[in-house]
């Protein structure tokens, strides 16, 4: 997902290569705090992790750069290496503080970067894009940098280093100035990165390209969500990229959109520190992620604004994140120390709420120690969290005519309760009137849409969800047509323990609840669920999606169905 993570090395390596940004250097004489060192003691320890990726065969096309995890040379890798050996020579506390054999290594990777370059300026994206500005942009959140914290290091012998990083990023910059995007964050990162080309070597065609990319406005919604909607990937990544573009080109008002954004992912917390991903539209949906990415906004905003829901924000982040993962954005902090500051003083986040986003498709309801998330125009319409237990979705299933997975256009609220509904149709077709059949019989021309329906089945699903005391309760009915089997989902993350539920032995994964409670345990978080429901074994439907490889409970019956379970 984050091409700046190209290589792969376990947690223990290179699990935090910075996500580089680009701000000036100034009051380089204050004093570094304790945790900002610790922080080059990491960095310290991962850049040798490197060395078994370079390219050392002296003939090789891409000598001197570095591969990912199965062995490919590429522009990422290469580049990371670069970003984190320089930031590193510019430390005094470094111990590779204007280090000769890393300069030497470091030259040599700038010359594999010009022969990853293609002649329009961009690099590969070897999993999947070629030719591609993005990356190329994405690539340059290293390379720029890079160029500034070497020149910052004053280390003997840099003069040629700098000069072929200083040829990659003006390279580069022709290539954004006229390259095509794919994704709307695309936008905003080829405009981050020429901010900061234009910061290094101002050139008016660069600021007027961003200016057609602001043209189109900010995709910010009224509930404070870009249009990808990831909350585990990109949304952190159009923040940092719009910090960048508001004080690189003056343009404050550019911090409302990150600023609208930060306030309304409060809402998206978990109790134990996660946030909410299965409204997003992009890979990471439905992943398992903390708010690790959003630390420098958070942090950015919090000092600018004085607010202390931010600086809350960031506090929970430290708890919940390593230090490793944190270090990541060890170059934010040497290129501003102004980060450093002491944070505000805290504003308790929102932690009692029932809260509905609309354009997200999207319902919060949260107390405490337990939440519960509700989804439009998903299969996982619900899911419900205490502590480290985790139920990961709710889904249910007909099997009418191969298409009864349940999933709902919107939500909508009447007096306590949240109302999910899908309406379908199973029809017959008749035979096609006369002056409707074509003379050679090709049913390509006589498509079903011509015929006349009769015998029209169909089957109505109402979902209605309200608090209770102590957790939620789900009533569901299925009408319509009598006698359509359904299967009922209560999917559980892996990691926990059941009670009160029967293992269903020709299934992987499976339990059947037909008791009046069940239990499942993580630690010390449990969620309770009741009362069973069970009227035949077929869990796995016609027409439903498969399950998901993780503990699931069924329950079943027929048509008209009818059921309600409390959560708690």
């Amino acid at each position: 997902m984050n091409r700046r993570n190209f290589v792969t090395m376990g947690a223990t390596s290179l699990c935090a290569i910075p996500l580089l940004g680009f701000r000036i250097f100034e009051n380089n004489n204050v004093e570094k705090p304790a945790w900002l060192l610790d922080w080059i003691k990491i960095h310290d320890q991962q850049l040798p992790n490197f060395k078994s990726l370079k390219v050392t065969v002296q003939n090789h096309k891409y000598v001197g750069g570095y591969m990912d995890d199965v062995e490919i040379p590429n522009p990422h890798s290469t580049g990371a290496f670069i970003g984190k050996a320089c930031m590193l020579m510019s430390c005094p506390e470094s111990a590779f503080y204007q280090s000769k054999d890393v300069l030497k290594d470091v030259e040599g990777a700038a010359k594999a970067m010009l022969k990853f370059q293609h002649n329009d300026g961009t690099i590969d994206l070897l999993q999947t894009n070629f030719h591609s500005t993005p990356d190329t942009a994405f690539v340059l959140e290293n390379i720029i940098p890079a160029y500034s914290f070497l020149k910052k290091s004053t280390a003997k012998g840099s003069e040629n280093a700098l000069e072929l990083l200083k040829t990659f990023i003006k390279n580069a910059g022709e290539a954004l100035i006229i390259g095509g995007i794919h994704t709307p964050n695309h936008r905003w990162v080829v405009s981050a990165a020429l901010t900061k080309i234009n910061e290094l070597f101002p050139d008016k065609r660069y600021t007027n390209r961003i200016e057609q990319w602001l043209a189109e406005h900010i995709d910010i919604d009224p509930d404070g969500q870009y249009t990808e909607k990831s909350t585990n990937g990109y949304s952190p990544i159009v923040d940092r990229a719009l910090i960048d573009m508001a004080k690189g080109l003056n343009k404050p008002e550019i911090y409302d959109a990150v600023r609208k954004n930060l306030m309304m992912t409060l809402y998206y917390l978990h109790p134990n520190g996660e946030i909410v991903t299965e409204a997003s539209n992009r890979q990471d949906r439905g992943s398992i992620g903390k708010m690790t990415g959003y630390y420098y906004c958070y942090r950015y905003m919090a000092l600018m604004d004085n607010n202390g829901e931010m600086a809350a924000a960031c506090r929970l982040i430290e708890k919940t994140s390593t230090n490793q993962q944190l270090a990541g954005n060890l170059d934010y902090f040497l290129e501003n120390p102004s980060l450093w500051k002491e944070l505000p003083s805290d504003k308790l986040l929102p932690i009692s709420y029932a809260k509905a986003f609309p354009y997200s498709g999207v319902v919060r309801i949260r107390r405490e120690n337990w939440d519960c998330t509700l989804l439009s125009n998903n299969a996982s319409w619900l899911t419900f969290h205490k502590g480290n237990a985790v139920l990961q979705a709710m889904r249910i299933s007909g099997s009418f005519f191969g298409k009864a997975q349940f999933q709902s256009e919107k939500i909508e609220q009447q007096n306590d309760s949240w109302i999910l509904t899908q309406s379908l149709e199973g029809p017959y077709y008749q035979p096609l009137d006369k002056d409707k059949i074509s003379p050679d019989g090709d049913l390509d021309k006589m498509p079903r849409t011509m015929r006349k329906q009769s015998e029209i089945q169909k089957l109505q699903t109402t979902v209605k969800v309200k608090e209770v005391k102590n957790g939620i309760e789900v009533e569901i009915e299925m009408t319509g047509t009598d006698n359509v089997p359904v299967s009922f989902e209560l999917i559980f993350r892996a990691g926990g323990t059941f009670s009160g539920v029967n293992k269903y032995t020709k299934k992987d994964n499976a339990y059947l609840f037909s008791g009046e409670n069940g239990t499942y345990t993580v630690g010390n978080d449990s969620i309770s669920f009741s009362p069973g429901k069970m009227e035949h074994k077929g869990v796995q439907l016609r027409g439903a999606l498969p399950a998901m490889e993780a503990p699931t409970v069924y329950l079943t019956g027929f048509t008209p169905f009818k059921h309600t379970i409390k959560l708690s």
